[in-house]
């Protein structure tokens, strides 16, 4: 299970904290990709170009995000 249970939950199962830490990463990748309004509204009709401009938005937050550090 990647979601954290309430303690007043009946139903008790497994937490993995590196599913979630996994999960949790994947969530902020595509709240960030959400920026490029190109991405969500998809005007590229051919998949290929889909994934291009998926992979140069890529580039854009990585060249963003590894200056700051």
């Amino acid at each position: 299970m990647t979601i954290a249970r309430q303690r007043n939950e009946r139903r008790r199962g497994t937490f993995d904290r590196a599913v979630y830490c996994q999960r949790h990463q994947v969530n902020r990748l595509i709240k960030r990709l959400k920026q490029f309004r190109r991405i969500v509204t998809r005007y590229e009709k051919r998949a290929d170009n889909y994934l291009a401009m998926l992979n140069v938005a890529a580039i854009v937050l990585f060249l963003r995000f590894s200056n700051t550090a």
